[in-house]
């Protein structure tokens, strides 16, 4: 049995072999490679772009005229496909008509949230009547300070360091710290 090949890039197989490239790049490889790793985040991205700088140059090798300025030609090659692919750039978010469905995080136990909810009760009435009606108000019937200060007859200040005293109590609470 024979085994057949297919030519995929037809410009690599007719263009010509040059040694001058090859010993450049053994030469120069490990400069260009800094230079190339100088201009991208890892170490993958420097190689991937170092070897396509150099196949533009392998490419464009018998129209260079000055073989001294080789170093200037591939950092410039470097350079300019940086360039390009950083404005070629994956995006990750897309327009579209309807927002896709969100991912549930895995629930707590239902169990768990009730026992918290049932230490969080416990923990409210402990607190100071005045603490406690100013707690209830903002958080568990969501007024705002404003709200809570005039239906209380108080003043905003009032209601905001007795709202912060009574978190503080509510956070060193044992009960709470133990359910959470």
């Amino acid at each position: 049995m024979t085994a057949t090949t297919t030519t995929v890039c037809t410009s690599a197989s007719t263009a010509a072999v040059y040694p001058s490239f090859s010993s450049y790049v053994r030469a120069r490889g490990p400069v260009l490679q800094r230079t190339a790793r100088s201009l991208t985040a890892n170490p993958c991205d420097a190689e991937d772009l170092l070897q396509t700088a150099l196949t533009k140059t392998y490419l464009a090798w018998d129209r260079i005229e000055d073989h001294r300025a080789l170093d200037g030609y591939v950092r410039r090659a470097l350079v300019n496909t940086r360039t390009s692919q950083w404005r070629k750039r994956k995006v990750d978010e897309y327009p579209c008509e309807e927002l896709p469905e969100r991912e549930s995080a895995p629930s707590a136990d239902p169990a768990e949230q009730q026992a918290l909810r049932d230490a969080m009760w416990r923990a409210v009435r402990r607190l100071p009547a005045r603490q406690r009606a100013m707690v209830v108000l903002r958080y568990y019937e969501d007024l705002t300070e404003v709200q809570t200060a005039e239906l209380l007859g108080v003043s905003v200040g009032t209601v905001k360091s007795a709202v912060s005293r009574a978190l503080g109590k509510l956070r060193e609470d044992p009960e709470l710290a133990c359910a959470a």
